[in-house]
């Protein structure tokens, strides 16, 4: 029951089946993207059951590699918390964010709001499909959805500063800022927010509430983090630039 229009769509959890989009039939290469950074259980991380559900999937249509990225805020190997998480699905390619070759991207905006270039991974870009499959978090009363999710797909030894790890230099930009111009510069076809729980945090800790929610997001990056935003009462200002970039680009 996709809505291949990218209108966002949601689903009710216990009705959720993931039907890959037709593109996916066609790709040599499909890249997914979770929130996989620290060994915690859903709902702080992607839940192992999704990503199933959505390898499985796109394995019904194609013959395509599959891949799942993600890396660390501390720079360490992603490899463990994979192992912690249980992300140890057959035919699938594990990797580390770290561990790839690393290209700078212009950012396409005529006018970045922070950002010109990013360096990303080249296996990112190389991919023909990309994924983010995010779970449902409001931290300090911010949105952390699919576009946050991409985040941890840049180097941390690029962007750490002084600090021992993280993406400090990019907090000294705005990070609002920097997820609209993340957005425009590494476009991701597709974006799963796991909502059947939601977890709030008065802060980036992983102390907080979970509440049973039973829904999940799924469309275009932008459009699903602006329903998630509504849904769960939260801000989320990178949206706004969102939305000037995009009338930018347009005029």
């Amino acid at each position: 029951m996709f809505n291949y229009g990218w209108r966002r769509v949601i689903f009710k959890a216990s009705e959720f089946a993931f039907k890959p989009p037709p593109l996916i039939s066609r790709a040599r290469r499909v890249l997914i993207k979770p929130t996989a950074g620290y060994p915690m259980p859903y709902p702080i991380s992607t839940s192992r059951e999704i990503l199933n559900q959505i390898i499985e999937g796109i394995k019904q249509i194609s013959d395509a590699d599959i891949i799942i990225l993600e890396g660390t805020a501390s720079g360490e190997s992603i490899y463990p918390v994979y192992q912690a998480l249980g992300y140890d699905f057959p035919r699938v390619l594990m990797l580390d964010v770290r561990d790839c070759i690393w290209v700078e991207v212009e950012n396409p905006l005529p006018h970045p709001f922070a950002m010109p270039t990013f360096w990303i991974p080249n296996v990112v870009l190389s991919s023909d499909y990309l994924i983010s499959v995010s779970p449902f978090k409001i931290l300090g009363g911010s949105g952390n959805f699919s576009v946050s999710n991409l985040l941890s797909l840049l180097p941390v030894s690029k962007y750490k500063g002084d600090a021992p790890g993280g993406w400090g230099t990019l907090y000294d930009f705005g990070m609002d800022k920097v997820m609209a111009d993340l957005y425009f510069t590494l476009p991701f076809d597709l974006a799963i927010v796991d909502a059947r729980q939601k977890f709030t945090s008065a802060d980036n800790s992983f102390q907080g509430k979970v509440e049973e929610y039973g829904k999940i997001f799924v469309g275009e990056p932008y459009e699903v983090d602006c329903e998630a935003t509504r849904a769960g009462g939260a801000e989320a200002n990178y949206l706004a630039l969102i939305e000037a970039g995009k009338a930018e680009l347009e005029a």
